[in-house]
Parts: structure tokens; C-alpha cells; sequence
């Protein structure tokens, strides 16, 4: 039986949720590449808003779920410091979209990951990671704040939560698929 892989990227700021949506989703135990935060990063790392924050992710995390016997998901989460950036141009290669995941206590940090997909086509979903369960701001601030295109989707999320953490993927892929078969038609209509 031929599977089809499909690769999305979790990204997003220092301190967003990556490592944590993509544990949230794995079926299989999740590979982390998370070190302690030592008295060294302190005046490189902004810690504000997390200060309870005491690891953090050096290259990748990684997860895989079943979608069906036929489709299998590979998540490749990159690290939110700037000087592990180097690591999205690899892990983004050949993905089929990502989720850029969002925090409105500090918004900015999430300015990075959604130009960087932009810049290169990479269809991605915003979803906003619900810390602590609340809405502070509307859908048409969080647009308007982070600059996003109407048709990019906006969701909420509790990275936490497998269940909610799903919804996000399930967002993304369709979003993605929609693009795909926009092309397609696009294509197929050309005159030759």
C-alpha cells in the first residue's frame, strides 16, 4: 500500500506552543531537541511574557499522525529564536503549509514566522494559542495586527489539547488543498 506523506511546519515565536502542539498531536512520542535556558541567554532571549519559560527548542521538534490508511502527517516544528532561523529554510522545504502559531500577549513575536511564509508561498494558517482559555482580542484585531490576507484562515487553538490542536491541521490542509485545486483549475483552463 502507497502512503502519502505530507510535511507541515508548526512555527511561530519564542515561546508560542510549538513543542507543545506538535507533543499535543503525535501519535508516536515526539522528538525534541529541547535544551534548559541558561544564564547566557539572558539579554538575547525575550523572556517577557514567559518568564516561567525554562527550555526551549535548539533545531526542530518532530510528531507524525495517521490521517488514513493512505495519508500520513509529518510535523516539523522550528525553533522561535532568531539565531536558530537558520534551521526554517530546511525544515520548510517541501512542506505542504504550516501553522503560525500565535500569542496576543506579545503579537510581534509572530510577525517573523508569517512574513517568512509569505515570502515564499507556503500556504499557512494563523492560530492563535489560547494560554489560559480566553479571547482578548477579535478575530478582525488579530487580522489587522498581523497584517494577514483575507483568505489566509485565522483559528483559535489550545495547543495543549489534542482535540483543538487538530483543529488547526485540519484548517491548514484544507486551506492548502483549496490553493492546490485553484492551480489546478488555473492550469486546466489555460488556453494551449
Amino acid at each position: 500500500m502507497d502512503r502519502t506523506s505530507v510535511k507541515i511546519v508548526v512555527a511561530g515565536g519564542f515561546g508560542t506552543g510549538k513543542t507543545t502542539l506538535v507533543g499535543s498531536v503525535s501519535e508516536i512520542a515526539p522528538l525534541t531537541t529541547e535544551e534548559i535556558l541558561t544564564q547566557e541567554s539572558v539579554g538575547v532571549d525575550d523572556t517577557i511574557g514567559v518568564e516561567g519559560k525554562v527550555q526551549t527548542t535548539v533545531a526542530l521538534d518532530f510528531g507524525r499522525i495517521t490521517i488514513s490508511q493512505d495519508v500520513v502527517l509529518y510535523l516539523y516544528g522550528t525553533p522561535g529564536q532568531d539565531r536558530y532561523w537558520f534551521m526554517w529554510d530546511a525544515l520548510a522545504q517541501g512542506a505542504v503549509g504550516a501553522i503560525v502559531l500565535v500569542d496576543t500577549r506579545r503579537l510581534e513575536t509572530s510577525f517573523a514566522a508569517v512574513d517568512y511564509f509569505e515570502r515564499r508561498g507556503i500556504p499557512f494558517v494563523a492560530a492563535v494559542n489560547q494560554f489560559f482559555g480566553k479571547r482578548d482580542y477579535s478575530e478582525r484585531e488579530i487580522r489587522e495586527a498581523l497584517e494577514l490576507d483575507a483568505d489566509v484562515p485565522l483559528v483559535w487553538c489550545d495547543a495543549r489539547d489534542r482535540e483543538s490542536s487538530k483543529l488547526g491541521l485540519i484548517a491548514l490542509v484544507r486551506y492548502a488543498m483549496s490553493l492546490l485545486d485553484g492551480r489546478r483549475l488555473s492550469h486546466n483552463s489555460a488556453p494551449y
